[in-house]
């Protein structure tokens, strides 16, 4: 799955607001970003590289593995192959996104 479809998946989850009430990055290196604004109404999905609340910095191959259901985010956190920075509450939430 290419930058682009992961960043059109999240949109459709997202749509009018993901209830976040905050900003959150996923950061995948050299592979690029997909921000999710949801203080924006409505809230915004793109690929802009902006301040945010909370970045979650994942290799995009984990991060499918995870959004999936093949990795548990917990462990995959406990392993050092997902790292969050910022408001760890944001990170949280994002079940409600990532389905």
């Amino acid at each position: 799955m290419s930058l682009a479809e992961i960043t059109e998946t999240m949109r459709s989850r997202v749509g009018a607001g993901a209830g976040l009430g905050k900003s959150v990055k996923f950061d995948f290196g050299d592979d690029g970003v997909v921000r999710i604004d949801d203080k924006a109404s409505p809230a915004v999905v793109d690929n802009a590289d902006l301040p945010v609340d909370c970045t979650v910095k994942v290799s995009m191959s984990d991060f499918l593995d995870i959004a999936d259901g093949k990795t548990n985010p917990q462990m995959a956190f406990m392993m050092g192959k997902l790292k969050v920075e910022g408001d760890m509450s944001v990170a949280m939430q994002l079940g409600k996104v990532l389905g």
